[in-house]
């Protein structure tokens, strides 16, 4: 038997490279300035490594490319789309596969036909654009994960399970006020913490008994089968797509960012078995994305994705996936800094809460971090917190559950030199964080605000 080594490398060589612009400390202050204190209103280039998410962000493989070339561009009936419809029901065999240009628009289309005014949607913890779409068709989200996916310290395999307890008690009392259950997976909001394969069957087993749809968020659902692969008991000797279609047959529909795990840099769609729903859905798609061949996607956008599905499976990249970045969350972990635990797949959450105690929460602190991140080292990443998520709907606001900021790692893009990079800046900036200031929003949207909100120091 051949020796097993430490080390996990790249299952891939660079084939093409991009060059990044070296900026200086003093440029990097001046471009934050200017950008309202908001890291999502920067330039890209001023950006020397950038964490702000893992959607669209990734490295597309050299047949992902080879597949564009077949890209067919026919308004209706494209061949192309017949190759995308195939390869998305290989995974998840739903009766209908309805193709928009990303994640939101699933579920902008989804919830415009079953939320409404006086509907509650439960998650086990909506993500921003879920959350949004929800509550602008009028109806409530109702995050329902365990107690221990609010706790960034707590060590659990699954912190993003549902509570199975508190939705039955809630489809018990509010039965007809339910459309739709739904679960993430990952659990994005909640450190990128995987759900289960039991907590599903429990989710679809209650749905079930209360005649409620069940969907999945299900853009990261590669990364929460190899979770599920290496972590629940009887799991190790499957497939990872065969988990992947025992998950989908658990649910009635699925809203999905193929930006994500399937090496997306555009696309997502939505998917179910419900006739009614589908075509009401339909018709909403072909008012604002186009026609059910493509909606808003061209032709060799549908072929990456194709080919894109089947690598997104694979062991030997997920297995590379998943230990990378557990190799950044582990060693920021043992520098001290406060991490959510344990590591999630597709990014590591720094615990802003922990490493910035002495701001309020409405002090923002996950967005002071963000910003001395990028300021000391050029690290663009995301806060995941009280700007996401403090602002309610009857106008007021909360603290979030966790200040978090989120350093999403695209997939195939950084080399360990970059990682360790990372390490090394948020180790420095972790060691001063006492010292950084708070912050106040001096300009905010209605809706999303965390994306153009500007913001100045409190000093």
């Amino acid at each position: 038997m051949g020796t097993t080594y430490r080390t996990i490398i790249e299952p891939f060589r660079i084939h093409s490279v991009e060059p990044l612009r070296m900026t200086t400390e003093e440029e990097r202050v001046g471009a934050i300035d200017k950008a309202g204190n908001n890291l999502f209103n920067l330039h890209a280039e001023d950006v020397l490594v950038d964490l702000l998410t893992d959607s669209g962000t990734g490295a597309m493989s050299r047949d992902q490319w080879a597949a564009i070339q077949h890209g067919d561009e026919s308004y209706a009936g494209s061949p192309s789309w017949f190759r995308f419809e195939a390869a998305v029901k290989n995974l998840f065999p739903f009766k209908h596969v309805i193709p928009t240009h990303q994640g939101r628009a699933a579920e902008k289309i989804l919830f415009s036909v079953v939320g409404g005014a006086g509907k509650i949607i439960p998650n086990n913890t909506h993500f921003d654009t879920t959350r949004a779409n929800v509550e602008a068709s009028g109806a409530e989200a109702r995050d329902l994960v365990i107690a221990e996916g609010l706790d960034a310290a707590t060590v659990h395999p699954f912190k993003g399970n549902m509570d199975l307890g508190a939705l039955e008690a809630l489809l018990e009392t509010n039965r007809d006020d339910i459309p739709v259950v739904v679960v993430t997976i990952t659990n994005n909001s909640g450190g990128g913490q995987p759900v289960s394969l039991a907590n599903i069957r429990g989710v679809s087993e209650i749905c079930r008994r209360y005649g409620v749809l069940f969907f999945l968020d299900a853009c990261r659902f590669a990364e929460n089968a190899w979770f599920i692969h290496e972590r629940e008991e009887g799991q190790s000797g499957r497939e990872i797509a065969d988990i992947v279609r025992e998950i989908a047959s658990l649910a009635d529909g699925m809203t999905m960012s193929a930006k994500k795990d399937p090496f997306g840099n555009i696309g997502g769609w939505l998917a179910l078995n419900d006739d009614q729903i589908a075509e009401q859905c339909r018709n909403v798609l072909i008012l604002t994305e186009g026609f059910p061949t493509y909606g808003g996607l061209a032709g060799r956008d549908l072929e990456a994705l194709a080919q894109g599905l089947s690598e997104s499976v694979q062991p030997d990249y997920l297995r590379y996936r998943i230990r990378s970045t557990a190799y950044l969350g582990e060693a920021l972990d043992k520098a001290g800094v406060p991490v959510v635990k344990p590591i999630g797949g597709h990014a590591v959450y720094l615990d802003a809460k922990t490493l910035l105690s002495h701001l309020d929460p409405l002090e923002y602190p996950g967005q002071s971090l963000a910003i001395a991140l990028y300021q000391a080292g050029g690290i663009r990443s995301c806060e995941i917190g009280t700007v996401m998520f403090g602002r309610q709907p009857d106008g007021s606001e909360q603290p979030a559950a966790m200040e978090l900021v989120r350093l999403a790692i695209p997939r195939r893009t950084y080399t360990q030199s970059h990682i360790d990079y990372v390490i090394e800046v948020v180790t420095d900036v972790a060691s001063r964080s006492r010292s950084l200031p708070g912050y106040r929003m001096v300009y905010e949207p209605k809706a999303l605000r965390h994306f153009t909100a500007k913001f100045e120091a409190i000093l």
